[in-house]
């Protein structure tokens, strides 16, 4: 009996490396199905499937070809797919490296997807008007997702850093596969029934056949019979559900959705200090306001009591009778007799001094008429001389001779008779 030969893994993959690479066949082919499970790699390659209803087969595009597609690939796409099938060494994998892509219709599933999305909307079940508003301060969060699995341990890791004090409540349900649809329709039903605030109904990334559940219109008419504000949270960024139009508010992923549903327990806190400092300054600032408003209602009553009235009517009456007494006809006459006396008393004081003064006065004005008395002339042996009408003679000019003249001297009159006129200027 010959010895049984032991080979390596490596060895065994290369082997079967060498046979697909020497089979002409499976150098150039061509193959068509249904693509699933799409990805897009940040490095510019493409992984999906080829499926059809015998069976599935793993295919990549490399960055070089995808760089020359004329149109996107996307999920559910009907296409003939041109390449090799080769076999990745290391993982004893095979694939088909395809090299260029040709449309060859929409899928049957995605066919069904824009079928149900397209009635949906048509029956208003995406309106605006119908979502729900999102509780801002949620207590009790429920979330409809697999009991076990990356989805519902990002929610609840991300809900309880955020909120440690939030209760979230959990109603586990399939996802997936047969009776998943009912399943989900059945959570969101328990969950409203026990009064959460806000729901997550959703699950992790996946193909269109995974997610397919969250397609299906049992789950959309739960979604939108709810009462209670639903957050759909299905697969991954890229991945849109009829589930999503349907819900109150969609967001990309599990953990976005934690981050939406259970706002931040700091932040609230913060707001929370925030508003009792504005209520604290708000209370002391309206007692303030009160104080002083009771301060002037005590005024004005002690301003306006029987005791404060009494005190300002007795005030008015003794200034009335203050101002009466002043001014009564006995009073008014005692101080007219008092002014009278007073200008007595000063009438009395100055009369004998201004008389003094106006007798000296009346004496030099005497002695000075006096000076210029004619009869005081007469007497020192001066004449007055008039002409016989009475009028003064100043000058030889008045008279001529044979004029009668008068002339007074001190102790009488002289009647005489011009005899003679001498003008005494010429001989000056």
């Amino acid at each position: 009996m010959a010895a049984t030969v032991t080979y390596t893994v490596g060895q065994v993959n290369k082997y079967i490396r060498n046979m697909f690479a020497q089979d002409e066949m499976l150098r150039t082919i061509s193959v068509k199905g249904e693509i699933s499970g799409l990805k897009f790699h940040s490095s510019g390659h493409i992984y999906f499937s080829l499926k059809d209803e015998t069976g599935v087969l793993a295919c990549v595009m490399w960055r070089s070809d995808a760089a020359k597609l004329s149109v996107r690939p996307k999920e559910g796409d009907r296409i003939t797919a041109g390449g090799s099938v080769e076999v990745y060494e290391r993982d004893g994998k095979y694939q088909l490296y395809v090299r260029k892509i040709e449309q060859s219709g929409i899928g049957e599933l995605y066919e069904k997807f824009e079928a149900l999305k397209a009635e949906l909307s048509e029956l208003g079940m995406f309106a605006e008007e119908y979502k729900k508003e999102i509780p801002s301060y949620p207590k009790v969060l429920g979330v409809v997702t697999a009991g076990t699995g990356a989805a519902v341990r990002d929610i609840i890791t991300v809900a309880k850093r955020r909120n440690p004090y939030i209760q979230i409540i959990v109603r586990p349900s399939a996802v997936q596969g047969e009776g998943a649809a009912e399943s989900i329709a059945s959570g969101i039903r328990d969950l409203e029934a026990y009064g959460c605030d806000v729901m997550i109904v959703g699950r992790g990334g996946g193909s269109i056949e995974d997610l397919w559940a969250f397609n299906e219109r049992e789950v959309a008419q739960a979604i939108f019979d709810c009462s209670i504000p639903i957050i759909s949270a299905v697969g991954h960024e890229v991945d849109f559900t009829i589930a999503d139009f349907v819900a109150d508010l969609r967001a990309a992923t599990p953990s976005a959705a934690a981050e939406i549903a259970v706002p931040e327990v700091d932040d609230l806190l913060d707001e929370l200090s925030g508003y009792g400092e504005y209520l604290d300054s708000r209370i002391k600032r309206i007692v303030r306001d009160k104080k002083n408003e009771l301060a002037s209602m005590r005024d004005s009553l002690e301003r306006r009591s029987p005791q404060a009235l009494v005190r300002r009517k007795y005030d008015e009456l003794e200034h009335l009778r203050k101002d009466l007494e002043r001014y009564s006809p006995a009073n008014i006459v005692n101080r007219r007799r008092d002014e009278i006396s007073d200008i007595s008393r000063r009438l009395k004081g100055t009369m004998p001094l201004r008389i003094k003064e106006k007798r000296h006065a009346l004496e030099i004005c005497a002695e000075r008429l006096k000076g210029l008395s004619p009869s005081s002339r007469l007497k020192g042996g001066y004449a007055y001389i008039s002409d016989g009408k009475g009028k003064a003679v100043k000058s030889v000019k008045d008279i001529k001779t044979g004029d009668g003249l008068k002339i007074y001297v001190s102790d009488g009159r002289l009647g005489a008779k011009v005899t003679e006129v001498e003008d005494g200027s010429k001989e000056k």
